[in-house]
């Protein structure tokens, strides 16, 4: 049976009954990732919020979250996940080829050298991590949203508590909110090319959206090409004006070669050079993915309920150090119910939810010979992880502009591994966490276009199979799961023209869990960490530095965003107060934007790491300060022809991009990812 046909029977027998919410409101795009003004209402798809209703529903958030919408990131080269996330504070995006990212908000998976951990990433609210936590982001496609949304820690209390850094969720348009027609095509650097189309509509009852893209790039890298095909498209149907479901099929395939890391000087002296034993080893990572989903939204007067279901099956072909071949079946779904009404005087913000992530992972491991040839079979496991997670959260008005918000949620999660491998001894096992995870906030708007928020809350972390091992009774119970305690303030809105989004934070952890390299031929070591703190500040800035500067309506805009990282051991026996490595202290991103009414564009931007920061818990080996300059020119257009020209990296800056953390490192360690050098991009989009 085919991967699709397999997939969809699957998906009919979750979603035949698959019952989920929201309310209406107009489409109003919010120019940037900081304009989060309470928008007004209208009418959009009953399953799916547009933009401006998605954006009046995320400020109800007593906390740091981000709406970014399509305007923000389609205007350039859309091809990677740090396009999209590049201007939102407090989130660190660091390629390591094509791309391949590690994605960190408050310091979440700080170690991981693949894969990322930490966040639960969603499309359209349906969990695209694994069901044991693990993440991809090469699903990503950045030309298929029409917005996505950020919560940062457990301000993602709805999404699945399994997670320090929170929640991002990609939302797709439907053809209620689409253009007819919507093509592009870029070009590029390295052998970069892309095609993209999309079409939606909608007819009385029914609506649907169809994009598919194509990607491929020869990398900047040796042995780094790479080429994505992608598709993801929804139909929906309303019953009734109170009643509606909607289907969804995300598909994709990855072929990609891994360059892999090198030492520091090699990664400075001859950054396009791919370590030498990746390449005899041909190491790669190909995927084929499919997921089917349902839901669908009723409304009972000032109730509304969701309910949904989803199945996926992926087959991940990967030589690497040996040889991975395994397959991915995990299905679940979701039911939540929102009620806003008047109790007395007062409203009342009722939220309350379930979430079933299920699945197997089918694993067989060989020798990789060189030319990626598989050799002898050295393991082979079903690995069965169970996660459900029950929630509730209330926000009482006590005032029309002060709510008092308190929320719990409750996590059970099973990991049960069966090995089918015994000449090396029986590692089968199994482990259950019971995790709570209360939050308390409160927000206040002192005025129609700005907030005041506070909040502590808790978040639980359950490892991701790649990091257990059951080989003997100590290691069951050796690795725990990673707690944290967050304490946040912050303030976000609009004075004028002026718009600002800006959070302080202090989370103190308990067993974070540290994915440390140990050698090029192995996979990296996962330990608790003991105690460790994380704290930083967030914030981002839009405002105009000139309005009618040449001509009568023309501005010229800066758009920044800055993360501080103060991530630290707390009294550590090994390592005492060091820093926590992986990622800047600071970080700051900026542009100045000049917009002519005509719908021209042109402007500089740069990406600044001011302070250099470490590879190793040891802080014995630093990564160095770096700054990139970028510029970018183009037209933009609601309907016709776009077009832009993009330059990254402009002085061509030789600097590390990636790494992968070790305990204690050395000049000579095979740690490190470089940079992407000098590139440009330019493209075409056609839209009616």
């Amino acid at each position: 049976m085919s991967l699709m046909t397999r997939a969809l029977s699957r998906a009919l027998l979750l979603g035949a009954c698959a019952w989920p919410v929201l309310a209406f409101a107009d489409e109003a795009d919010t120019p940037n990732t900081v304009d989060r003004v309470v928008v007004t209402g209208g009418r959009s798809a009953l399953t799916v919020p547009d933009t401006a209703q998605a954006t009046a529903d995320i400020q109800r958030t007593a906390g740091g979250v981000a709406l970014i919408p399509d305007t923000a990131f389609k205007s350039g080269p859309a091809a990677a996940i740090k396009d999209i996330l590049a201007y939102v504070p407090g989130i660190i995006t660091q390629p390591r080829y094509g791309p391949d990212a590690r994605v960190s908000i408050r310091g979440s998976g700080l170690s991981r050298a693949y894969g990322n951990r930490g966040i639960q990433a969603l499309v359209d609210g349906v969990p695209i991590n694994t069901s044991d936590g693990l993440l991809d982001l090469s699903e990503v496609d950045p030309s298929a949203y029409r917005y996505v949304e950020v919560f940062k820690g457990a301000n993602a209390l709805r999404y699945g508590g399994n997670s320090l850094g929170g929640a991002i969720n990609f939302v797709t348009p439907t053809g209620r909110d689409a253009t007819g027609f919507d093509g592009r095509l870029d070009g590029g650097s390295f052998g970069f090319v892309r095609g993209q189309a999309s079409t939606g509509g909608a007819d009385g009852a029914w609506d649907w959206v169809v994009n598919a893209s194509a990607q491929s790039e020869d990398g900047y890298r040796d042995h780094s090409k790479g080429t994505f095909k992608r598709l993801n498209a929804n139909l929906g149907y309303r019953l009734s004006s109170n009643v509606e479901t909607r289907f969804y099929v995300n598909a994709y395939a990855w072929r990609a070669r891994i360059p892999g890391e090198v030492s520091k000087a090699a990664a400075l002296t001859n950054p396009k050079a791919a370590n030498s034993d990746w390449v005899v080893q041909d190491q790669q990572r190909n995927i084929d993915s499919v997921r089917l989903t349902n839901k669908t939204t009723v409304r009972l007067g000032t109730t509304t309920v969701e309910i949904g279901a989803y199945y996926l099956d992926r087959h991940v072909d990967h030589p690497i150090f040996q040889y991975l071949d395994f397959t991915v079946d995990d299905y679940g779904g979701f039911l939540r119910a929102t009620d806003d009404r008047q109790l007395g005087a007062l409203r009342n913000h009722f939220v309350a939810g379930l979430n079933l992530n299920n699945g197997k992972l089918d694993t067989e491991q060989f020798v990789n010979n060189p030319g990626a040839v598989k050799g002898a079979l050295v393991a082979s496991m079903v690995d069965k992880s169970k996660n459900v997670t029950a929630y509730a959260e209330n926000a009482l008005y006590v005032r029309p502009d002060l709510s008092l918000i308190a929320g719990v949620q409750y996590l059970h999660a099973t990991r049960d591994r069966r090995d089918r491998f015994l000449s090396n001894g029986d590692q089968s096992g199994e482990r259950n966490y019971d995790l709570w995870s209360p939050k308390v906030g409160v927000l206040w708007d002192p005025g129609p276009d700005w907030q005041v928020f506070a909040n502590i809350s808790r978040s639980a972390e359950v490892p991701s199979y790649d990091t257990i091992s059951f080989a003997t009774a100590a290691s069951t119970a050796a690795l725990k799961a990673q707690t944290a305690t967050t304490f946040e303030a912050g303030t976000r809105g609009r004075r004028g023209e002026l718009t600002w989004d800006a959070s302080i934070y202090r989370a103190e952890i308990k067993n974070e869990l540290q994915c440390l390299t140990t050698g090029p031929f192995s996979a990296c070591s996962t330990i608790n960490a003991g105690r460790t703190v994380h704290q930083g500040m967030e914030a981002g800035l839009a405002t105009p530095l000139a309005k009618s500067a040449f001509t009568e309506g023309d501005e010229i805009e800066l758009n920044l965003a800055y993360t501080l990282n103060d991530f630290k051991f707390d009294d550590d026996p090994r390592y005492g107060d060091n820093e926590l490595p992986g990622v800047p202290k600071h970080l700051l991103r900026a542009e100045a934007l000049y917009r002519h009414p005509s719908g021209l564009y042109a402007g500089p931007n740069v990406e600044w790491s001011p302070q250099s920061y470490y590879a190793d818990n040891a802080n014995t080996l630093t990564i160095d300060r770096y700054a990139l300059l970028g510029f970018r020119v183009g037209f933009e257009a609601e309907a016709g022809w776009s077009a832009y020209l993009e330059g990254r990296n402009l002085t061509d800056k030789r600097y590390i991009s990636t790494v992968a953390i070790a305990g204690a490192a050395t000049p000579t360690s095979e740690l490190f990812n470089p940079g992407m050098g000098r590139s440009v991009y330019g493209g075409l989009r056609y839209r009616w």
